[in-house]
């Protein structure tokens, strides 16, 4: 599929001003090698009254179905200009400040078009990170005394697995976990790293499985070392730093816990496209993105089936 995009704020009002040409585009990037129809999978079909006809089985499908555009009343000019905006902020975005840009009544409106674009900014079946993985924990929230270990109630822990790249850091994933036993950790571990792959740990016992798993384990003792973690570990401790600098200066470390994974999928996102020389190409990959995965209501963002929890408490980076 060629990449089609604007290149700039011009060209995206100039490009996308009415609703027809946005759902057009949708449909290129839903479509790529032209119409399936949701239900008998034929390829053909003609436009009624602004949707699809399949002319084999008569299913009439909108392009904004099953994406997270659905049942929107807000026009999608509007839409485009909200992922035009995220895309091209290089520190991060924050309802507030979406809120004033397009000028949204409701601080909720925006706070719930984030949460839908974060969505869409992990792509279905993405790659595994490969060849030599540095992988360690680390915890977002508020201090705790007379805690030791890796156990903490009030922070997130959070796992990050960060690819090297020579001297220099590759791709990211990262994810919370409940805890830093050897079962969350293998889990992620087997959910982001190609087998076969060196992942490089420090010493701790959650790791010792690895071997078992299919991968070849480096292990690097922190403990009595003159040098920092920082040094022996430098890129997933880099990618560390970033992360907690992110999420208090973005997001003034106000980041709930049933949330935090889709602040962490948009963290991943920027990361691994920091060095892409176009914005509009952020905005193609998230619009792209935004047809492949399903929708979800207000209700369903702010109670999560999962959270059969107790009430989040806020999260301050540290």
């Amino acid at each position: 599929m060629v990449e089609e995009y604007p290149r700039s704020l011009t060209e995206l009002e100039a490009d996308f001003a009415t609703e027809d040409a946005c759902r057009a585009y949708l449909a290129r990037l839903r479509w790529p090698f032209g119409f399936a129809c949701p239900r008998c999978g034929s390829g053909k079909a003609w436009r009624v009254r602004g949707l699809w006809e399949c002319a084999g089985c008569g299913c009439q499908t909108s392009v904004t179905a099953g994406t997270i555009f659905q049942d929107t009343r807000t026009p999608l000019p509007v839409w485009f200009r909200a992922m035009w905006w995220v895309t091209t902020q290089k520190s991060g975005a924050s309802a507030l400040g979406l809120q004033r840009v397009l000028g949204l009544k409701k601080y909720e409106t925006a706070w719930t078009w984030l949460h839908k674009l974060r969505r869409a900014m992990v792509r279905p079946g993405r790659d595994l990170l490969t060849g030599s993985v540095e992988v360690d924990e680390c915890y977002v929230g508020g201090l705790e005394e007379g805690r030791r270990g890796r156990v903490n109630l009030k922070k997130a822990l959070v796992v990050v697995a960060a690819q090297e790249d020579g001297p220099g850091i590759g791709r990211i994933r990262m994810r919370q976990i409940a805890d830093a036993s050897a079962a969350s950790l293998m889990l992620f571990v087997r959910d982001k790293v190609e087998p076969g792959s060196l992942v490089h740990t420090d010493g701790w016992l959650g790791y010792d499985p690895l071997k078992s798993k299919g991968y070849m384990h480096q292990i690097t003792f922190l403990k009595g070392k003159k040098e920092t973690p920082s040094e022996l570990m430098p890129r997933v401790h880099r990618v560390i730093s970033l992360l907690k600098r992110w999420l208090m200066g973005t997001h003034q470390g106000g980041v709930s816990h049933k949330h935090l994974d889709y602040y962490l999928d948009e963290f991943t996102f920027r990361f691994n496209r920091r060095r892409s020389n176009s914005r509009g190409k952020l905005f193609f990959r998230l619009a792209q993105q935004a047809v492949a995965v399903e929708p979800v209501s207000y209700d369903q963002i702010v109670h999560p089936a999962s959270s059969g929890k107790a009430k989040p408490q806020s999260v301050v980076a540290t």
